[in-house]
């Protein structure tokens, strides 16, 4: 563990000499991510925390995307915190919680964990930047507010920077465009827009796209649906919990399986309580594949994507079985030969599971209705927004309401959007930009010094449940700042051959599977013009879990300690 004492280096920047706030800890964000380290940092560690959060509450995308439908694909009680204070005076009354009644969680925790109180909302930070003299971020909001800290936990998840297409002609649009990471509220049904009687579009049919398409064929009185890549989605088997269910969730019983899911999940590929079947998929005989595959479609949910053959998402030929087994069953929900084609090919647009797979209830559905319209947008682009609606190369169709459902500049665009420049004043996403996404363990950044990312790049993140994951990270961090303290460290950096090893490490998990054949989000080709990369490891939770471990029984070697 190589430390050094802490000299002024000569480029520390000018500095305010007055703070609105002097912190010992600084976390953007009021997430899953931002509320349990608030919480930890505050009571473990008795250090002087704020949480900075743009939105007026508590949630972080949960608190934003309420648009029609919205709802998370992992079960309950495994999407919570496990801390028994979090969950001890709280019941579901859903598998798959909604939008809605995540909210509620949220209020609940802010209540029980008292975190409102060191919360600032409808703050937003543009600019932080970390001064090696002062051994501190300095940090500055949109309104004008100062604040310095020893650490800065910017806990904005890697889904916070929505991705609008560059059209021609959306100002010209006379209707109403909405995009689903900024949904009105309090509307009709709660979501704030009243698509009865209205002409209105999807564009998008990723999990967003396919929630609001079920919502809205059912409300509206013509639904155009404009689709790139048919979605292989899934059948979610959604289940509501009634009176007596309620009442069984809180008792013993529930408790036993509540801590049970909570353990079973710490050793998992993906951090759920249902883990793959350790044998390949060409070892089974076709009536053994056969029933596993009905198995596992009955019982709904992702299971049949990540609780099926180890080598599901490694070999092609065991890919293309399941994928066949999904199109079978999917093509025969719908009624239109060509729209079986369009929405469920025989022959994959890309290996199964490449692109994540959504959740759905009645979606396919929806397309055996005379006023739901599908438009294929590889066979005919969208040109452009006209006053009246929506061009492509065969004509304008014309709508009053447009949604747009084409996710989010992943990670980068969050990261430009908080204005981080490293010690060297360095733009952190100038670097990412050109020179690809970088990080030691999905959390740290060299030269970012006293920074940590939760739930971001390079961590298992999107192929894991949020929050078994963000446990394992905040559970990291707090040891490395416990170490800190103690041995009144300034600051810590991690060394830039072991960030490259993690880069490598991440790199080698990609390779090992078929996501880099497809071009999706997971690898940031949503996004025009950026370098096409593995954004996340997929190597799965356990073996992250070892890394992280190794980090700290090494004696922190991987990184650069600064003493004062």
């Amino acid at each position: 563990m190589p430390c050094t004492k802490a000299t002024p280096s000569g480029n520390g920047r000018p500095k305010r000499s007055n703070y609105d706030l002097d912190l010992d800890a600084l976390i953007v964000g009021a997430g899953f991510s931002g509320c349990l380290l608030l919480y930890k940092l505050r009571e473990e560690l008795n250090l002087n925390v704020r949480v900075f959060e743009e939105s007026s509450g508590l949630g972080g995308t949960w608190h934003n995307n309420r648009y029609p439908g919205a709802r998370v694909d992992c079960p309950v009680p495994g999407y919570e915190l496990s801390m028994e204070r979090a969950w001890r005076n709280w019941t579901w009354q859903e598998k798959y919680p909604g939008y809605a009644e995540l909210q509620s969680y949220f209020a609940h925790l802010g209540k029980e964990l008292s975190l409102s109180k060191d919360c600032v909302f409808n703050c937003k930070v543009v600019l932080a930047e970390f001064d090696e003299d002062s051994a501190r971020w300095y940090v500055e909001t949109a309104s004008g507010t100062y604040v310095r800290a020893k650490y800065l936990i910017p806990a904005i998840g890697f889904a916070s920077k929505p991705h609008m297409p560059a059209w021609n002609g959306l100002d010209s649009f006379r209707g109403r465009i909405y995009h689903s990471s900024a949904w009105p509220a309090n509307g009709s049904g709660g979501c704030g827009v009243d698509v009865r009687g209205k002409r209105v579009a999807v564009i998008g049919t990723g999990s967003t796209g396919i929630q609001i398409i079920q919502q809205w064929a059912k409300e509206a009185d013509e639904v155009y649906v404009f689709q790139r890549t048919p979605n292989t989605a899934l059948p979610m088997r959604q289940e509501r919990f009634l009176d007596s269910s309620v009442q069984k969730l809180n008792s013993e019983v529930s408790e036993r399986k509540r801590r049970d899911v909570f353990k079973k999940s710490l050793h998992t590929f993906g951090g759920l309580s249902t883990d793959c079947i350790w044998r390949n998929a060409m070892d089974d005989t076709p009536a053994q594949r056969e029933a596993t595959y009905e198995c596992l479609y009955a019982q709904g949910g992702l299971g049949f994507w990540n609780a099926s053959y180890q080598d599901l998402m490694s070999n092609a030929e065991a890919n293309l079985e399941a994928y066949c087994f999904w199109a079978r069953k999917t093509r025969a929900r719908i009624d239109d030969p060509k729209l079986k084609d369009l929405l469920a090919p025989l022959a994959p647009l890309h290996a199964f599971g490449a692109k994540r797979p959504s959740l759905e209830q009645d979606f396919y559905e929806q397309f055996n209705k005379p006023h739901v319209h599908l438009i294929d947008v590889r066979e005919t682009p969208i040109l452009g927004l006209a006053p009246s609606g929506i061009m492509t190369n065969s004509g304008t169709h014309e709508v009053d309401i447009i949604a747009i459902a084409t996710g989010f500049d992943s990670v980068i665009g969050g990261i430009r959007e908080m204005g981080i420049k490293d010690a060297d004043g360095v733009p952190l996403h100038h670097r990412w930009d050109q020179g690809g996404i970088s990080s030691y363990l999905g959390m740290m950044v060299s030269r970012c010094p006293n920074m940590f990312l939760p739930y971001s790049a390079h961590s298992p993140s999107v192929f894991s449940n949020g929050p078994t994951t963000i446990e394992l990270q905040a559970a990291w961090i707090m040891e490395i700042i416990r170490q800190m303290e103690r041995r009144h460290v300034a600051f810590i950096d991690v060394k830039k051959e072991a960030e490259q090893a993690w880069i490598n490490e991440v790199a080698d998990a990609a390779e090992n599977t078929l996501v880099p054949t497809a071009n999706s989000w997971y690898m940031g080709a949503n996004i025009p013009g950026r370098r096409v990369e593995p954004l996340f490891f997929m190597g799965g939770l356990p073996r992250y879990r070892q890394r992280c471990r190794e980090a700290l029984d090494c004696d922190l070697h991987d990184f650069h300690l600064t003493l004062r």
